[in-house]
């Protein structure tokens, strides 16, 4: 998965976690060019997973 990827379907995925993870916020997702690894740092504290689990889970939404 490349930045093309997760910000071409970036809200369709946003809506899919948080379904999944109920307990994730707009702010947790909020995903702006240069804050890729922001982004990821806040979901794996908040999901305590890998960035590369959560790679995973994003790009099996």
């Amino acid at each position: 998965m490349n930045e093309h990827t997760i910000k071409g379907n970036w809200n369709e995925k946003k809506g899919k976690l948080k379904q999944q993870y109920g307990d994730l916020t707009d702010d947790d997702l909020t995903y702006n060019e240069g804050k890729e690894d922001e982004m990821f740092g806040k979901l794996e504290k908040k999901l305590g997973k890998t960035k590369d689990q959560i790679r995973k889970i994003i790009s099996d939404l």
